[in-house]
Parts: C-alpha cells; structure tokens; sequence
C-alpha cells in the first residue's frame, strides 16, 4: 500500500509539474510574441524621432498600445483562471443582463447561427461581477460559434436551480439554492479525451495563434472564485452545453447609478494626493497625469515613507497605493496606518491582481477603491476625480 501512494503520489507531482509546464510555456509564447510589437514599436519611434520623421511615428504608437492592450488582456484572462481577478461582485438578476447581451452574441457570431434567449421567470438574484459574467458568457459563445463552422443555434438559458447534498457534493458545492446560467450548441461537439483536459489552462484545439487556451479555463476560474461552479455536457456530433452555477442571493438586486466615464477637465481646487508605489515607472505617471490636472501631488517608495509624509502633518485628501510593496508593510496595513492619522482617508488601491490582503474576502470598507493594473490614465484621473467628489 506505502509503495502504490509514494507510485500515485510521484504520478500526481510529475502531472502537476506538466501543467506548470504547459501554463510557463503559452504564457511566455503569448507574451514574448507581445513584448517584441511592443519594444519594436518603441524602437521605430526612436529612430523616426532621430531622423525628423515624427509624422510617421503614429503607427508605430498605435501597434504598441495595442499590443500593450492584448498583454493585459492575456493577464486578465490568466487572473481569471487563477481566480486572482480582482472582481467587484454585486446584487443581480441575470435576465435583466441578457436582451443587451443576446444583441452583442448575435453581432458576434454573425447571420449563419440563431441566437435563442430561454430566461426563467421570477429568477433570483446572485451576487456576482456583471461585466466579468458577460466577458465568460461571451466566451463560452465564441466557443460554441467556432463548432459550428456550417452554422448552427446557440441557446442562453436561466433558471432556478435546487441542489440537494448529493447533486452539489459532484460539484463541489454547498447543497442550496443556486441560478444557472447555461449556453448550449448544436455544433460538433466535444470528445471523451478532450472534455477531460478543457479546463486546462493554455489547452485549444484551435490551430495556433487562433486562440490562447484560456477561455474555459478563466470562466472556470471566475465561477469559482464567484463561489459557483461550471458543468460541462458533451456530445460528439450532437453539440455542447456549458452550464454556470451561482449561488442565490438572498436580497435585493441593485440599481446602479450610472459613473460618469469622462475623466475631468480639471482638478478640484487645494486637493492633495498621496501616491505609494515602489514602481518608479508607475509613480511617474500617476504623479505626472494628476499634476497636470493641477492636483498637488506627494509620492513615496514604500509604506514607510508614505506613512511618515502622513506624520509629519502634511494634509492629504486621498491616498493612492499599490498593495505588493516592499518594506514590510502592504498597502493594506499602509491604509490603515494612514487612516489612524486622518480618520476616514479617501483610498485608491492600484494593483495587478486580487490580493486578499486588501480585498478581505471581496470586501474593502467605505471610502477604498480598487483599480486594477493596467489602467488608463483617463479611467486613472475619472476615478480620482470622482473619489474626491463624492461626500
């Protein structure tokens, strides 16, 4: 028996050591192909500088961000899988998500597949990311648009659902009350050997550069971390289903008022930003972007040195921080410390992932914000603006 676990053991490491393996491998494939459009782009520009040709340097700025842009995609959907993704989960029901939604899919897939929308009647609400279940519902009809290359109908249907201690153990899930959320196709289907692996993180059966391998894998990762799961329904020839399971919520859904999403013209009169960054490129720019927006700008390279600018009676309105810094505090403890000197401190947390540090289980207190790395500086300057608005 002592030899048959150390044999399973040696088998489960060396299958774990394959999917790291297969997850470094795409991730450094994806990223490499990245980082050459955008060093090479930086290049070019250089060059048409030096040699007085800046009308052509647009191009060239344009092929960067946009390569720029694909790389924090690829970091999303990596964060998804990981279920790092930082996610701002609120009261819903679905149904009210979908005529919008089923429009977008349609645009999508095109005229060769109908797009059905089955909506139960008096669905629950489920506390859940809007945008980032859109992005997972968008995916899972990607997928099934790509097996039916002769056309075909895509189904999106909710529903009630009641999973008794059986039923939600095979899902690894709490026996109760639950919304599904499920998109079924008439296409090819999926294979016994394939549906074992479709959740593996960089696995396509796409041709190569026709997709990352991470669609399923990040709206696994999203259901998760939403305390959902996924299901997955195969036959070959007869088509697929991917159903979501989200836990009922036992409340009110929510009306969001709408955020105004131009960044503002101007800064509101003797405000004070602090910035918390060990990043000297990141601090740059948030210094440079708020200050020229005419916001009195401090910044500092770790908690330490934030906290002592806060010490020394500097008045400050708000604080921006990242939450991996060095120095023994995160940005959290640096919060709190700030928050100790000027109770009710307004704070803004960048960072590139969902530390549980800050987000305490999804929740931050009254007056913190999460922005998540990378950003624009206009959704930067909105949000600062907003923050300093709002009473």
């Amino acid at each position: 028996i002592t030899e048959r676990r150390r044999t399973e053991e040696a088998l489960r490491q060396a299958q774990k050591m394959e999917a790291v393996g297969q997850l470094t491998g795409g991730l450094a494939h994806d990223f490499n192909n990245l980082l050459a459009g955008i060093s090479g782009a930086f290049e070019m520009i250089g060059a048409r500088l030096a040699q007085g040709r800046a009308s052509e340097v647009e191009r060239y700025l344009a092929a960067g961000q946009g390569a720029a842009r694909r790389a924090a995609a690829l970091t999303h959907r990596l964060l998804a899988f990981s279920r790092r993704q930082t996610l701002a989960p609120r009261p819903v029901v679905v149904n009210r998500l979908l005529p919008d939604f089923v429009e977008l899919v349609r645009r999508t897939v095109g005229p060769s597949i109908a797009v059905e929308n089955v909506s139960a009647a008096g669905l629950w609400p489920t506390l859940v990311d809007a945008n980032q279940l859109e992005n997972a519902l968008l995916n899972l009809c990607i997928n099934a648009r790509d097996a039916m290359p002769d056309g075909g109908r895509i189904t999106i249907e909710t529903e009630n659902r009641h999973l008794d201690a059986r039923t939600a153990r095979e899902h690894g899930l709490e026996a109760g009350q639950y919304v599904s959320v499920s998109v079924s196709d008439t296409g090819t289907g999926i294979d016994k050997a394939t549906l074992e692996r479709v959740f593996d993180p960089f696995f396509t059966t796409k041709p190569i550069g026709q997709g990352t391998g991470l669609g399923l894998s990040m709206v696994y990762g999203f259901a998760r971390q939403s305390n959902g799961h996924v299901r997955i329904i195969s036959e070959v020839g007869r088509g697929t289903m991917v159903c979501l399971y989200l836990p009922r919520h036992l409340g009110e859904e929510e009306v969001e008022d709408p955020i105004a999403s131009s960044a503002p013209g101007q800064a509101q009169a003797n405000k004070t930003v602090l910035i918390v960054d060990d990043e000297p490129t990141v601090r740059m720019l948030v210094v440079d972007a708020l200050s020229e927006l005419g916001y009195a700008c401090l910044e500092a390279p770790d908690g330490a040195a934030g906290l002592r600018s806060l010490q020394s009676g500097q008045a400050v309105d708000l604080l921006i921080t990242d939450v991996g810094l060095p120095g023994g505090l995160n940005g959290r403890q640096v919060a709190d410390g700030a928050r100790a000197i000027l109770p009710g401190l307004k704070v803004l947390f960048i960072t590139g992932y969902a530390e549980n540090a800050v987000l305490n289980h999804g929740h931050i207190e009254y007056g913190m914000e999460v922005l998540t790395k990378p950003f624009a500086v206009s959704e930067l300057t909105g949000r600062v603006d907003r923050m300093l608005r709002e009473a």
